[in-house]
């Protein structure tokens, strides 16, 4: 029989016992859990990364955290919504940098002066950096 499991320690351990156990198991390390690992690896590592997805983040929980500006990306955007949760974290934020840059030009017509300054959020100071 072959699993695929979890690459963390508790799980490789446990795995450990049950192959001593259980000769005909095999294990292979879960590829989502790897690939997760390596984006986790990009962020901590790479400053690019870091200040890109703290970016995406601030733009994003600025958006979710006001329903007309959730109302106005929509629109803007033509209904396509950001994505937020998937399986793993790391993978969110990559998927949702490329949310952010596939609507880039949608997204900034939408903080454009004309619409932007009639709602409130343009004149306090998070507005202005969004």
């Amino acid at each position: 029989m072959h699993i695929i499991i979890d690459n963390a320690t508790n799980y490789k351990a446990t795995w450990q016992l049950l192959m001593e156990k259980r000769k005909s198991l095999f294990w292979t390390p879960c590829p989502a859990h790897c690939i997760d690992l390596i984006l986790e690896d990009f962020e901590k590592k790479l400053e690019i990364h870091q200040v890109t997805i703290a970016k995406g983040r601030r733009i994003t929980s600025y958006i979710y955290s006001r329903t007309i500006l959730i109302f106005m990306r929509r629109h803007f955007t033509k209904g396509k919504d950001l994505i937020r949760l998937v399986a793993t974290w790391f993978t969110t934020a990559y998927l949702t940098l490329g949310c952010l840059s596939d609507c880039k030009l949608q997204s900034m017509t939408m903080f454009t002066p004309n619409q932007w300054k009639s709602y409130r959020f343009s004149r306090i100071e998070e507005g202005k950096r969004i």
